[in-house]
């Protein structure tokens, strides 16, 4: 029987064999949970994957929207083949046998924005009365500050009967996940309010993140890092969509002016959809009598970007003496990441659902997600490049993957019905080589098109 989790000494888990000793309890059965889950399988501890959702656990048994790449799927596979991840729907069952717990809840926003922690409170009174002495918790997700100190320690502390750090550890750690390569490129972090927590999840967590994490002895302080991160890059998002309207208007490349410092972030599409962190941090200002200007005008920045997209295909297809209206759009690329699989953006909905309702008929193409995988977009959604682009007037590069890139302009001039559209949100073509093919040109912060 391995020891508390609480007295855990770095050569307690130095190899697999050791590792196996443990067992892990992911609960949250969404994409980080899953990553989770093949993290600490992979380094050798016993996993179970849980979630206060069975429908969930249900989808994760039929490999339902599990946007990871093939390889580690194949591996999650082994994993389950071999016993050593199990799905279940039974979260006491696995609580009560664990050793490590992590909490992959996904905080939810409101219809006034403001945060809904009542899936956490749920899990942890799910968790608390079955809580085994010694062993660790860590929330692997992204809190407002004080969450983790306050309320999830409030309630597993009550309906344990446990003390942290006594009975029980509670850190903080979450993990910035797309695919395996982007966890040991990113900063890992751990906090914890006491000694004892802070350096078993610390040997814990490196062993699985297979780096050096930082350490910080407060929860809140790790909690607030976490927010910043997030809403820096989503300032910058603001700032680089921002200069991108002024170089269409003023007739430059963003681009090309970018390329000289090459400080400056790309303007994007993908955060125009909700982002959790900034509203995180406006509400607990809010509640501290704070009014942060910056956060806020940020936001709206960003998520004003789906309608500028609208404007510019309005705007190219009247170029083409086309209206909205009763016209065809392809939109190409709608994963997170380039050129591999991941998640779809959140975004990309609205902007099929907006389109469709100015009277647009729209398809959806990208390589690395099949139709069956877009349930939300199954009916709008084509098979392959050539199944999408036939007949439109307009294509939208959303996420621009190298098959994009590679687009033969002649073979597109046969295929759309021209005169025809391009409106390129990622740089993946030259402005210049589109319009000599024929086509009208529109990109997102390349002001240099001519027609």
């Amino acid at each position: 029987m391995p020891p508390s989790m609480l007295k855990l000494k770095p050569e307690d888990i130095d190899n697999e064999e050791e590792r196996r000793n443990y067992t892990v309890t992911i609960i949250g059965c969404e994409l980080t949970g899953i990553f989770h889950a093949y993290l600490f399988a992979k380094a050798g501890f016993k996993v179970n994957c849980t979630d206060l959702n069975p429908i969930k656990v249900k989808a994760i048994t039929k490999w339902k929207e599990i946007f990871l790449k093939r390889e580690i799927l194949l591996e999650i596979r082994k994993y389950i083949k071999k016993g050593l991840l199990k799905i279940t729907d039974n979260i006491e069952e696995a609580v009560s046998s664990s050793d490590i717990l992590i909490l992959t809840f996904k905080v939810k926003l409101d219809r006034n924005k403001k945060s809904d922690y009542s899936l956490l409170e749920k899990t942890c009174k799910k968790v608390g009365p079955v809580l085994k002495r010694g062993s660790l918790v860590i929330v692997a997700n992204a809190t407002g500050v004080g969450i983790t100190e306050g309320l999830v320690k409030q309630i597993l502390e009550d309906s344990s009967g446990f003390k942290v750090g006594v009975d029980f550890g509670l850190a903080y750690s979450p993990l910035k996940i797309f695919n395996d390569e982007l966890l040991t490129s990113s900063k890992c972090i751990v906090a914890a309010e006491d000694n004892k927590s802070l350096n078993a999840a610390t040997i814990v967590l490196e062993k699985v993140a297979n780096t050096s994490l930082e350490k910080i002895r407060s929860l809140k302080t790790a909690e607030a890092a976490v927010i910043f991160d997030a809403v820096q890059h989503d300032v910058n998002a603001a700032l680089a969509n921002e200069l991108a309207l002024f170089c269409e208007k003023v007739g430059i490349d963003y681009f090309t002016a970018k390329k000289v410092f090459n400080d400056l972030s790309n303007p994007t599409l993908s955060l125009a959809k909700t982002r959790i962190e900034p509203y995180l941090l406006l509400e607990d200002a809010e509640n501290l009598n704070l009014k942060l200007q910056l956060p806020k005008l940020s936001r709206q920045i960003n998520e004003k970007t789906a309608k500028h997209t609208v404007d510019l295909v309005r705007n190219a297809l009247k170029s083409c003496g086309k209206p909205l209206r009763r016209s065809k759009i392809a939109i190409l690329g709608i994963t997170q990441a380039r050129n591999m699989r991941s998640p779809p953006q959140k975004i990309i909905r609205k902007l099929a659902k907006t389109l469709t309702v100015k009277g647009a008929k729209i398809s959806v193409y990208d390589p690395y997600l099949p139709r069956y995988e877009l349930p939300e977009l199954q009916s709008t959604t084509s098979k392959t490049l050539t199944e999408a682009v036939e007949g439109t007037d307009c294509i939208i590069i959303v996420k621009g993957h190298n098959q994009f890139k590679r687009l033969n302009l002649n073979k597109l001039k046969i295929t759309m019905r021209m005169p025809a559209a391009i409106v390129d949100l990622e740089e993946a073509l030259e402005p210049e080589k589109v319009e000599k093919a024929g086509f009208i040109y529109r990109g997102l912060g390349r002001g240099v098109w001519t027609k």
